[in-house]
């Protein structure tokens, strides 16, 4: 399936989740700091494994970061 993951165009296998995505996109960065919105609407990280991906998805995967 063909989904854009902030802006950039991605290709999942069709049964993808959006835990999927952000592993795909940030290997080894799932977890704490990290927020993902589809479509506009922010999914709760509890839910990541559990919620399929669609063609034609728009994600938004957003990591907070330390620094000054």
């Amino acid at each position: 399936m063909n989904v854009t993951v902030n802006g950039r165009p991605h290709v999942l296998p069709e049964d993808s989740t959006i835990a999927t995505a952000v592993e795909a996109v940030l290997p080894g960065a799932a977890g704490a700091g990290i927020a993902v919105a589809i479509d506009g609407q922010v999914v709760p990280a509890n839910s990541w494994t559990e919620h399929a991906l669609h063609d034609g998805d728009a994600l938004e995967v957003i990591m907070a970061l330390q620094g000054g």
